[in-house]
Formats: structure tokens, sequence, C-alpha cells
């Protein structure tokens, strides 16, 4: 048994990845969508939803939607939508499978890398189990983070058969042995361009390449170099040999800079453009610098101790401002100290600083010395960072024991033990992630002071009915962050719904002061105010709603019926007028609007044109019963009796309630 497992090693070790990755994932696929950003990317967005089309893959292809160029993450999106259906189960398993990809090739690219099969397995595992990775795997709008990686591996699979293919390296020079290298690196380039479009973070694969190159592929080591070019006695390589190394290697990765360059380019205007680069007036230079240095400590800390994880980690000023001399001593001593290390080992351990190195760089575009989220920092920024450190971990540890005659049942046992603790914290983070209330819930216990989970919490609480758990979420959102527009327009929301109409009020009067052109505010005021009869207020509410959104049917709406309450019949009159012009005639309201028109004109005794009206409403809805017995009311007071006896007929017919009333108005 043991050497049947011993000749097989490979096929148990991917089919341990894959059952652990699912044991661990697996329950998402009974997970709902959560309200942080997955309404933007999924459920409230009919690009996505609607399934694969040519305008949707225009759209996908041309749209900076949340800030980002993304077009494979929304192409991977849609087509999800259109096999699986718009349900959050489908998106969810996606996102696994795409997870276990990654992981299943972290493992191939290394063994073959390397030679390494169970440091490489390690790494892999390590990978797949993380507590850290939890978030980028559950998290549907995460889609990117996952399938960016699964490029990113697969570009580092392509490179490493361009660089094994590779004539003066393999000691062979055939014309097919050349044309193998150039179409590996034409291949590279385009899994690594479709990378880039399913999120930019990968911008700094050019400098993993190149670390990759150092080792373990050993491009720049001098013995390696010389024993693959020649089988002479092989002798040191001169000063120019070293310098045509070094060129050759940077040389061929300018495409790959040049791709980086230009995502980085269109990052920063789509960013800029969707406003979503905090300026540095609002976060100085230096809080974004310490904020990082406490970022990578923090990281580093987590590889370690995954505990109280959240979705949200919120920046402070103020915290940071209050960091002490002895506290950003210590983060710059932490990352000084394991340079200093990495650094001194430099010839003997190459894989150190490889691994540190990946950490460091891959964390540049996010560590937050450009601010895009508001968050200090957050779990699924590891996601790629982290296989550095697993690397460092997984060839440090049986380098440094190696003299050790139980080296190999101690790591054995070591690596059981971590991986199983690993995937028991996994699985249980995981769970949090089962819809918005459990996951923001968590986040408000393990955070402090952090407004926005709170804000997400009532949202969550609000669509899930409970209204009283949303107004207390929300309130205690607003007591963090009073100038939180937001909250302030959902608590008028809750309270609304509640029957509160006065603290609703309060609550849309707030945020109006935090965001006067924000028409839905003024809006749903004004609704606020028309329920508690305060027609005046209700109508200037309504007004600025317009003023700031001139094609608000719904507000014009709302304005006429105020009007009408007033006894402003003329305004009411020229509030429904402007409505019909900008109301298309496939408007399912439209009979309605016609409805209200005729009761303005016949308050000012002008029955024809309210007959016209309410003629126009049962055209489209022959069935309107409210608009018949309207008609025959009219037609009474017009003196036009046999149209009235008509109007009797229909409603008769129609088995409609009015039809007695009307008959005995007929009859008096």
């Amino acid at each position: 048994m043991f050497a049947f497992v011993k000749r097989n090693v490979i096929i148990f070790i991917y089919a341990g990845l894959i059952v652990s990755t699912l044991l661990v994932f697996w329950q998402v696929g009974n997970f709902d969508f959560v309200n942080y950003d997955d309404n933007f990317y999924v459920y409230e967005n009919p690009n996505v939803l609607n399934g694969l089309s040519g305008d949707s893959f225009i759209w996908a292809l041309t749209t900076n939607y949340k800030g980002y160029w993304q077009p494979l993450t929304w192409l991977s999106l849609i087509i999800n939508s259109q096999l699986f259906g718009p349900g959050p189960g489908g998106f969810h398993l996606v996102n696994v499978f795409l997870h276990l990809a990654s992981t299943l090739l972290l493992f191939a690219v290394l063994k073959k890398m390397t030679g390494s099969i169970w440091q490489s397995a390690f790494v892999a595992a390590a990978f797949a189990l993380h507590p850290m990775h939890v978030e980028s795997v559950a998290w549907i709008a995460e889609r990117k983070d996952v399938l960016s990686t699964l490029f990113l591996l697969l570009t580092l699979t392509a490179y490493i058969n361009c660089v094994k293919y590779t004539p003066h390296l393999t000691g062979r020079n055939t014309n097919s042995m050349k044309k193998r290298p150039l179409l590996w690196y034409l291949l590279a380039l385009l899994l690594f361009l479709l990378g880039l479009l399913a999120k930019p973070i990968l911008v700094t694969v050019p400098f993993l390449l190149l670390l990759l190159d150092y080792w373990p592929l050993g491009r720049f080591d001098q013995e390696r170099s010389r024993k693959a070019s020649s089988r002479k006695k092989h002798k040191s390589l001169s000063a120019h040999d070293k310098r045509r190394i070094l060129y050759r290697v940077i040389i061929e990765k300018i495409p790959f800079f040049v791709l980086s360059a230009v995502s980085v380019v269109v990052t920063f205007l789509t960013q800029r453009a969707g406003g979503l680069i905090v300026g540095i007036n609002k976060i100085p230079l230096m809080e974004r610098i310490i904020n990082a240095l406490f970022s990578y400590a923090a990281y580093i800390g987590k590889l370690f101790w995954p505990f109280n994880l959240a979705v949200n980690y919120p920046f402070n000023s103020n915290t940071v401002a209050d960091t002490t001399i002895v506290e950003l001593l210590l983060y710059i001593l932490l990352l000084a100290g394991v340079s200093l290390v990495v650094f001194y080992f430099r010839s003997r351990r190459k894989y150190m600083p490889v691994g540190w190195l990946w950490f460091l760089g891959t964390l540049i575009p996010v560590i937050g010395l450009v601010q895009f989220t508001g968050s200090s920092h957050a779990d699924r920024f590891t996601y790629i960072p982290y296989i550095g450190l697993f690397i460092m971990i997984s060839w440090g540890l049986p380098d440094l024991l190696a003299k050790w005659r139980f080296k190999k049942h101690a790591l054995a046992i070591t690596a059981v033990i971590a991986l199983t603790a690993l995937g028991i914290i996994a699985y249980r983070q995981t769970g949090f992630w089962k819809n918005g209330i459990t996951l923001f819930s968590r986040a408000t216990r393990v955070t402090n002071d952090d407004y926005f989970s709170h804000y997400n919490l009532g949202v969550a609480f609000e669509k899930d009915g409970r209204l009283q758990d949303a107004a207390d979420s929300l309130n205690q959102a607003i007591r963090l962050k009073p100038d939180f527009m937001e909250a302030n327009y959902n608590l008028g929301n809750v309270y609304t719904n509640l029957g509160r109409y006065d603290d609703a009020i309060q609550a849309y009067q707030q945020a109006v002061k935090l965001k006067p052109d924000f028409a839905d505010v003024y809006y749903n005021l004004g609704n606020a105010n028309l329920t508690l009869r305060r027609y005046q207020e209700a109508i200037e509410a309504y007004r600025q709603a317009i003023k700031f959104k001139q094609n608000f049917a719904d507000a014009y709406f709302n304005l006429g019926s105020a009007y009408l309450d007033l006894g402003y019949y003329q305004e009411a009159i020229e509030a429904y007028r402007q409505l019909l012009r900008m109301t298309p005639d496939s408007a399912p309201d439209l009979p309605e609007i016609y409805s209200n028109l005729s009761v303005a004109y016949y308050k000012q005794g002008r029955y024809q044109e309210a007959i016209e009206s309410l003629k126009e409403a049962v055209k489209i809805e022959p069935d309107y019963t409210d608009a018949h017995a309207n008609l025959g009311i009219i037609y009474l007071a017009a003196g036009d009796k046999d149209s009235a006896i008509e109007e009797y007929n229909i409603l008769k017919k129609l088995g409609a309630p009015q039809a007695d009333q009307l008959y005995n108005m007929i009859h008096q």
C-alpha cells in the first residue's frame, strides 16, 4: 500500500488539494448575495443578469463601471449568468472552481520550476486553505481576484515553457526549438494581457518574472548557465557575459512592462473619472506611509494568526495620527529586519529574497499609498502576495532543520497540523459570508468604530424586513460618522417603512444638508410630508427633486397629487402635462396620469377636457373601472345622461362595484 502511494504521490497530492479545498468552500453554493458590491456586479446589474448578448458584450468591453476597466471579469459574470442563471449559487461555485484551478496550477508550476514536490504541495495547500483568502473566494464581487490569479499562473506556466525550450538554455539549436520559445513567449504575453483585463492588480507580473529568473529558474546563475549552454569544463562568466545575460532577461520583459504601464494609466484614469481616488488633501502622504507600514506588519501577523478577520478595516486618520514613535519604529524594524536577513542569505537561500520581494512587491498597488477604497487594508489583498511568504516558509523550514535527524517526521506532522488548523478556521470564516447580516454582524463585533459595517448591516436588516434592527444599526453608523449621508438617507427610508414619518423627515433633512443636490432624498422627503398632509413642504421638496433631476417622473406625479390635495388645480394640470410629455406611450402608469389630470380639469369645471383625458385612460386600459366611473360622473355633470348610461353599462359588464353608485346617481 505504501509503495503504491509513493508511486502515485503526485495524484494523491492533487486529490488532497481538491478534496480539502472543496471541504472548506463547497458550502458557499447555498449562500446568498451580500449587499456590498454584489449588487453592482450582479443582482442589480441588468447587463449581467440578462446573459450574453451583443449589447452586454459591448458593455463589458467599454464600461468602467465601479471605476475599473475589467472587461474579462464582466464577461465571466455575464457568461456565468447565461449558463447557471441569476441566482447566487452558480456565481459562488464558479469562484470556488477558479480558486481550485489556481491551487492545482500553483502546485504544478512550483513543482516544474523547482523539482520539489512536498514544498510545492505545501505552498499550494496553504494558498488554498488560508483564512485570509476566504474573502477572495466567498465574495462574488471578487471574481476579479480568482480570475486574474488564474491567468497569472497560466502566464507563469507559459513563461516557464518558454525558458525551458530556449535553445541557449537547452544546449540544442534545432529549427523547431527556435520556434517553440517564441510561441510560448507570445502565449505568456497573451495570458498576461487577459489577466490585466480581469484585474489590473497583475501590473507587477514583469517583476515576478525577473524574480523567478533569479530563483528557481536560475537564469542569473553563472554555473547553471554554463552547464546549460556547454558540456565543456565550466569557467566563470566574464563581465561581458554577465551583462549580456542581464540585458537579455530584461529586454525580453519590455513588452510585459509596456502592458503593465498601459494598465496603470488606464486604471488611474478610470478611477479618477469615477471619483474613487482619495486626494492627498484628505489623507496626507505621511498618514499613507504610516498606514502602509502598519498594513505590511498586519499582513505578516495575520499570516500566522488569522483571527478576528473582517470584510472592512476602516482607514482612520485619528488612529494613524496617534501612532506612537515606538509603534512606528517596530513596523520599520520588522520590515528592515526581515529584509536584512533575506539579503544576508541571498546567495545560499535564493528563495528567501524571491519570496520576500514577491510579498512586498505585489502588495504595492494596494498598500494604500494611492487610496482607492477608504480601507486601511483588506484580507483580499493578500491573495497573490502570500504566495511569496508561503515559499519562504516551505523552503526555509527544511533548511533550518536540515541537520536534525527527525526533520522529515517533524515537518510532516507540523504541516498536517498547520494545514488542518488553517482549513478549520477558513471553513468557519467562510460561514460568515452566508449573507449580508452574518457578514456585517461579524465585522461589527471584531472591528472598532467601523461605521461602514454598521451601515451595511442596517441595509441588510432592511432588506430582510427587520426594520427596527436596521434603524438601530444605521443610527450606530451615524453616531460613528455624523456626516455619513447614505446612512441618514437609508435611515429615513427605514423610518418611513416603520410609519415614523417625523423621524424620517428629520433623517432626510440631515441627508439634504450633507448632499444638497441629491434628488432622491428630496423626493422621499416630499413623500413623508405628503403622508402627513404637509402639502407646502411636500411641494417644495418635489420641486427641489425636479430641479436636480429634470425628468423625475415620480416627483412630477406626486407633485401633481400634492397640488390636487391642496386645491391648486392649475398647478396640478401643469405638473401632469409635463409628466405626459416625458412619459412614453407604453408606460404602465399612463392611465393613472390621465385619470388624475381629469380630476384637476373636473375641479375647474373644464368637463370636456376632463372627459378627453379619461377617454385616453380607457383607450389604454379598457378595464380601468375607476376611469369609467369618473367618466359617468363627469358626463352627468356636463348634462350628457346617455353617455353616463353607456359608462354604467360598461361597469355592469365588468362587474365593477362602482356600477351601483353610478346607477343611483343617474336615477336621482
